[in-house]
């Protein structure tokens, strides 16, 4: 029987809860390792697609350090905007560089020399630095040269999470968290109806979830094809 919740149950962005497949299982691995303090390595940036799960495994490193010594480790992400100064004192007290989208960094010349004294003063105290990008290293835009040549001195991986049977595990991971019996031929309307990207995946599935929620309806494909043909309770603009 399926089970109606008040509200979506939603995991924590930890390793535990991190969908491993053959696109990311090395990235995965290497999250783990900078994570460790004993681990000489403190050096990692991860690149990929959109909604692949960088953001989710930079989370996971912040959290597992954090618990260890009872302190929270917030990441900055290029997808905003602030100074140099505040990208400075973001950091001031942490023992932690964590940098989302760096793809995004603007062609800002005093935002570059913030964030390349970060860099030699993490990187000279032996603190540890993550980093993500949508591209390798090498063709991230705006990026000073000696700052991608010290991205190469640490390890680099790859996480991508788009071939089918990687999407529908990270599917079937999200039935999980919130509880509920998915048919295949549901898991099979989604992989077929929505784009490769990760995001776009969750979203298919979290409309099908919450209009089953509002409709006390178990999932099933009829319900599936319904939610791509009206407003989605919680969801209207």
């Amino acid at each position: 029987m399926q089970q109606f919740f008040d509200f979506p149950v939603v995991s924590a962005a930890t390793f535990d809860s991190f969908v491993s497949c053959a696109g990311n299982a090395a990235a995965l691995e290497l999250a783990r390792r900078i994570a460790v303090p004993a681990e000489p390595e403190n050096l990692l940036y991860l690149y990929g697609p959109t909604g692949s799960g960088k953001t989710h495994l930079l989370s996971a490193i912040a959290h597992a350090i954090g618990k260890a010594d009872g302190r929270s480790f917030p990441h900055i992400s290029f997808r905003e905007h602030f100074s140099p100064g505040e990208l400075t004192l973001h950091f001031a007290d942490s023992p932690l560089l964590l940098v989302d989208d760096l793809h995004l960094l603007p062609a800002d010349a005093a935002l570059h020399n913030a964030l390349w004294q970060l860099f030699n003063d993490f990187h000279s105290a032996g603190r540890t630095i993550v980093m993500t990008g949508n591209v390798p290293p090498r063709e991230l835009p705006h990026l000073d040269d000696h700052l991608v040549s010290r991205l190469l001195w640490g390890l680099v991986a790859r996480v991508d999470a788009s071939d089918d049977a990687s999407r529908r595990m990270i599917l079937q991971k999200i039935a999980e968290d919130r509880q509920v019996r998915v048919p295949d031929e549901v898991l099979d309307f989604i992989l077929i109806t929505t784009s490769r990207e990760v995001g776009d995946l969750i979203s298919a599935f979290e409309n099908i979830y919450r209009l089953s929620m509002a409709s006390k309806r178990k999932i099933s494909l009829p319900l599936a094809r319904e939610s791509r043909e009206r407003p989605v309770p919680g969801n209207e603009s």
